[in-house]
């Protein structure tokens, strides 16, 4: 078989200006398109990549901050738990010490209404009990039983210690010259404050003053002269009044003492009795200055029960058993 070379170099020299045609007008924009489109890709890729590893990186910063809002969440919350339960221990506390506050307060109101109510309910059934007692003792007074005072306001007298004898005769000796007289008191009223001033509830009968002037001269061992005075507010009693002060015997005496006492203890039961006030007594008469007491005070308690010890026999000076008893003597 002839080879044409003629025709095989035909050949080839079309096969080489086709395949630079294809290459030039066909294989280049296909690789070029290829290129650019992998050249996109890659860039897409890439840019994908950089889009995972920033998508990443946010969420591990997410969950990092995640994590720190759980922790920080759970602080808090303990923190508020903490915080509310300490509140609510503090608010019953609060609530405690105002309940007990306000129960304290109500229990110490309730109980000065009652210490309150008690002592007024006591004062005025003191007071009744008083009155009554004075009035019966007023209405049972009689001269009889004045009588039987005097006796007993003699032997007083005659009972009395050397040292209230002798307090006695001092200021009786004071008395046995009438004051000076003043602008105020006239001359008769200056003489009429000479002397000792015998004071009872009745008129004394002449007997018995003179017993009382008997007994008054033998305690002081010298002549005095004596005044009589009936006294009715005495309540069935006796006094001796000399220079303003006074040796005094009577049941009102016992009352006023008594109802003293329980005055002091319906005033302030808790604490110590305070000093007693001065016993107030009737006024001597004009001229007669108020002098400071010396010699025994009158012992209320030991009068209570005394009255209670003879409850069974009248108090009376005809009773020997209670004729002893030692009433509350006052040398004013």
């Amino acid at each position: 078989m002839l080879i044409d070379w003629f025709t095989v170099i035909a050949q080839i020299v079309n096969f080489l200006i086709l395949v630079w045609l294809l290459k030039r007008f066909l294989y280049q924009p296909i690789l070029r398109a290829l290129d650019a489109r992998e050249k996109r890709i890659a860039a897409e890729l890439a840019a994908a990549d950089e889009k995972k590893r920033e998508a990443e990186k946010e969420r591990d910063e997410f969950r990092q901050k995640n994590d720190e809002f759980e922790q920080q969440r759970s602080v808090l919350l303990h923190t508020a738990s903490e915080e509310a339960h300490a509140e609510r221990q503090r608010l019953i506390a609060a609530a405690r010490t105002d309940a007990d506050d306000l129960r304290a307060q109500r229990d110490e109101a309730l109980k000065r209404e009652y210490q309150d109510l008690r002592a007024v309910l006591s004062r005025r059934i003191g007071a009744e009990v008083f009155a009554i007692a004075r009035k019966v003792l007023a209405d049972l007074a009689d001269t009889t039983l004045e009588a039987h005072i005097a006796d007993a306001f003699i032997k007083r007298l005659r009972a009395l210690s050397p040292e209230e004898k002798v307090g006695l005769a001092s200021i009786t000796r004071l008395s046995a010259q009438p004051l000076p007289a003043t602008p105020a008191m006239t001359a008769a009223a200056a003489a009429e404050t000479a002397g000792i001033l015998i004071r009872s509830a009745f008129d004394l009968p002449a007997t018995q003053q003179n017993a009382i002037k008997a007994a008054i001269n033998e305690i002081l061992e010298t002549r005095i002269p004596v005044r009589f005075e009936a006294r009715p507010d005495l309540i069935s009693g006796i006094e001796l009044i000399a220079n303003g002060h006074k040796v005094t015997w009577n049941i009102a005496g016992y009352l006023a003492s008594l109802e003293e006492e329980i005055g002091k203890l319906l005033k302030n039961p808790a604490e110590p009795e305070s000093k007693a006030e001065p016993e107030a007594q009737p006024e001597p008469g004009p001229g007669f200055p108020t002098e400071p007491e010396f010699g025994a005070e009158p012992q209320a308690e030991a009068s209570v029960k005394e009255k209670n010890a003879g409850k069974k026999k009248p108090n009376t000076p005809d009773n020997p058993e209670t004729s002893n008893l030692k009433p509350p003597a006052h040398i004013r």
